[in-house]
């Protein structure tokens, strides 16, 4: 299972950043966009940490 919640939490992240841009643009609602945008790191570093926690 090595890796895998690591992409998992790669795709997350790109969906949060395309979901960011969408609000951010096309709904006009910026203040949204900018907070989903937020969670792309978010997730990375908790998937990261996740597997790191499973493997010890």
């Amino acid at each position: 299972m090595s890796g895998q919640l690591a992409k998992v939490g790669l795709i997350a992240s790109m969906a949060s950043v395309v979901g960011s841009l969408y609000l951010y643009f096309s709904v006009d609602d910026q203040m949204l966009g900018i907070f989903v945008g937020l969670w792309a790191p978010t997730l990375i570093l908790a998937t990261k940490e996740i597997e790191a926690w499973l493997e010890n």
